[in-house]
């Protein structure tokens, strides 16, 4: 029997992985006897940050982590392909939808358990084939979360994130606004004409001039930010900075980071327009948007005032408003095996967010394997992790061996993967696509090797 802590985007795969090969496995959630600042229902895998599952091309590391994923029959990622909505080349999916299908697979399944309680405690493995997942993800309770840090001999490390707010589509102005999606990408092709009704995108746009941006400039960095209470510094990670903490690097810091306008020609000019912010589809129904890129921790009633300065927002009615919580992770190099076990105790994995990795796909990814892993164990055998060459082993390899007194979570990234024998000639040309693409295509065949129990 495997426990596991935290019925999150890890959990939930970490399950999914041990029960599809005959290991009996208990889900020990909080929510909803105890629920947490951000999560707004009981469902499993419930998204809290954005609907984004970030690019789906090969020819990205976190497109190709997902494609390896789908090879060892994931469920997070079958859920998402069944629930995605228009998103150009990314996967973005119906929030709801989503959780509600992992919710289902998982209380469904005849070896998983799920159980409602919250664990204030590390629990202990019973042998050494009963191992424990924790996988409580970056709101662990604060009881757990003391224990954690007991348990790994340090204080956590942590990092403030924050969450986007979401427009109702029809309080949208969209004679102000234009459909498009950047350098009209999409996953039927990099051009407009490869998409049926290639004049229209899967976002919305909206398109600044250099006054509108000034004064929505202006009205962002003065705004009133809350307070980050019970804490006594502020953290952010760089891959998830709050809009206004973007803004007071520089006037020109958003246009050339999440309010960017190339790639995006307004047809009401022909032209790109000064800045744009970006509008995604939160739902099958498309009765919601998000703002791309606009984490924020501003007061409520100042996102209001601010964000409706954008063009076509002026009467925007707000679904969900921006929100900041803390995330919580450990130091992973101190503490973790590239098989997700800790160093200390190898019957104990961790998994997910709190693991020291940083995105959903990179979450369940890690809660794949630790599934995987946590089941060899219940059954007698060897846990392992694929090789360095796949995005799947990098991201171990490098969770597990970086540097720990610099540590901060990480995203996938081709940098970090096994680089592919290129000859010198095709280097000095730097025919980056090609590179990768021989890199993504090398992964998955090496890990479906590996899956079969071979050694690419």
């Amino acid at each position: 029997m495997i426990h596991i802590v935290g019925g999150g985007l890890a959990g939930c795969e970490a399950a999914w992985q041990a029960a599809s090969r005959g290991v009996p496995v208990t889900i020990h959630e909080m929510r909803p006897v105890t629920p947490t600042p951000v999560h707004k229902t009981d469902r499993l895998a419930e998204l809290v940050c954005s609907n984004s599952l970030r690019s789906d091309k090969p020819d990205n590391a976190v497109g190709l982590l997902k494609q390896e994923m789908r090879l060892l029959g994931s469920l997070v990622l079958r859920a998402a392909d069944e629930t995605r909505v228009p998103a150009g080349a990314a996967l973005a999916v119906d929030r709801l939808k989503f959780s509600e299908s992992i919710t289902r697979a998982i209380e469904r399944h005849p070896l998983i358990d799920v159980v409602r309680e919250e664990i204030t405690a590390v629990p202990q493995p019973a042998d050494d084939r009963s191992p424990v997942i924790l996988a409580t993800g970056p709101l662990t309770a604060p009881a757990l979360s003391e224990a954690i840090a007991q348990l790994v001999g340090q204080a956590h490390l942590y990092f403030y994130d924050a969450v986007s707010p979401i427009v109702l589509a029809e309080s949208i102005d969209r004679a102000k606004v234009f459909k498009a999606s950047r350098w009209g990408r999409s996953l039927r092709g990099d051009n407009p004409g490869d998409r049926a009704g290639a004049e229209e995108g899967d976002y919305l746009n909206c398109p600044f001039d250099a006054g509108q941006y000034a004064r929505f400039y202006d009205g962002l960095v003065h705004a009133e930010a809350a307070h980050v209470h019970d804490f006594d510094r502020e953290h952010f990670f760089e891959g998830c900075l709050p809009i206004e903490v973007m803004a007071h690097r520089g006037v020109d810091t958003l246009r050339f980071g999440p309010m960017k306008p190339v790639g995006l020609v307004d047809p009401a000019t022909g032209r790109y327009p000064y800045a744009v912010v970006q509008l995604r589809q939160d739902t099958l129904a498309g009765d919601h948007y998000s703002l791309v890129g606009f984490q924020t921790q501003l007061k409520w009633g100042e996102q209001a005032r601010v964000f409706q300065m954008i063009p076509g927002l002026e009467h925007a009615e707000f679904v969900r408003f921006g929100m900041i919580h803390r995330n919580t992770y450990i130091n992973a190099p101190a503490v973790l095996r590239e098989t997700w076990q800790t160093r200390r105790d190898g019957r104990l994995f961790f998994a997910g967010q709190i693991s020291g990795v940083e995105g959903y796909v990179e979450s369940a990814a890690s809660g794949l394997l630790a599934g995987l892993n946590a089941a060899a164990l219940a059954r007698g055998e060897t846990p392992g992790v694929p090789p360095r060459t796949t995005a799947m082993g990098a991201l171990s390899y490098y969770v597990s061996h970086a540097d720990e007194a610099t540590y901060q979570p990480t995203n996938i990234t081709f940098g970090i993967m096994q680089p592919p024998d290129v000859p010198a000639g095709a280097r000095r040309r730097g025919d980056k696509m090609a590179r990768k693409l021989a890199m993504a295509e090398r992964a998955c065949v090496d890990v479906q090797q590996w899956a079969r129990g071979g050694r690419p």
